[in-house]
């Protein structure tokens, strides 16, 4: 994999592990910093990948876009914020929704801001006890981006999420399992080795199918029920002539646990 500055990936038995890496900011996010995770998920179709798990170096996962000390390349500061989601934050959210490989975030502190986002882009979300989720923009006076108007209302509903995006207060782990906004909410030192084992059982399954499974989902979205089983329709006949669907009979039959190869 690539070298990069603010972020580390590596892959090890079909599972990439990419870690924010910004410790001393508590990872918080860069224009440079999404340019680098769009270009690692990029170089995962050149590795044997088949899984992806995201988390955050040090003590927080992502306290938000870096303002501190911020500078504005001219002009307007609202202007300079719209060129930076649609140059660099947005591009590495959608390649992120983009991805053809199941998706697992590990929590391991703050995620606010645009870091909520990208902690809540994961197909199974795991946060450890003592990490919190914060809608943060409010507070200074800003909106919920990173596609955070398009994901909080689809996990928690409308009403729990007009209360995180405009009072700004922060959503407990334990609070965030509760309301459905995130899978799991587990001990601060069992974290990474749950959402390692979650990540490797997802990289052992048929991978073709979960990957389908998680555009239909976003997909479904905005869709009218007809539509949706159109697409689900196609995306099994992709599946049903695949050799992962084969391998699957195959040991059903025999009583045998499947090798799946996400073929």
């Amino acid at each position: 994999m690539g070298s990069y500055e603010t972020i580390l990936i590596e892959v090890e038995e079909q599972v990439a592990t990419l870690i924010l890496n910004r410790p001393d900011r508590m990872n918080a996010a860069t224009p440079a910093m999404f340019d680098e995770i769009r270009d690692a998920l990029d170089s995962l179709s050149q590795s044997d990948a088949r899984a992806l798990l995201i988390t955050g170096a040090g003590r927080g996962f992502c306290a938000g876009a870096d303002i501190g000390g911020r500078t504005f390349d001219g002009g307007r500061p609202g202007d300079a914020s719209r060129r930076s989601l649609q140059n660099h934050y947005n591009p590495g959210m959608l390649a992120l929704s983009a991805l053809e490989i199941p998706i697992v975030t590990a929590v391991n502190g703050p995620a606010a801001g645009i870091g909520c986002a990208l902690a809540l882009a994961g197909d199974i979300i795991v946060a450890a006890r003592s990490a919190f989720f914060l809608q943060a923009f409010v507070n200074i006076g800003l909106i919920p981006d990173g596609g955070s108007t398009w994901m909080l209302p689809k996990s928690a509903g409308i009403p729990k999420s007009m209360e995180a995006m405009m009072l700004g207060e922060r959503i407990p782990a334990e609070d965030a399992e509760k309301i459905g906004l995130i899978t799991r909410c587990v001990a601060d030192d069992d974290l990474l080795d749950e959402a390692n084992s979650l990540a490797k059982r997802l990289a052992q399954g048929p991978t073709l199918a979960l990957g389908m499974i998680r555009q239909l989902v976003r997909g479904a979205q905005h869709m009218s029920l007809p539509e949706a089983m159109n697409h689900e329709a196609e995306a099994q006949r992709v599946a049903g002539n695949s050799e992962d669907f084969i391998e699957g009979v195959q040991a059903f039959q025999e009583k045998r646990g499947p090798n799946f190869k996400g073929k």
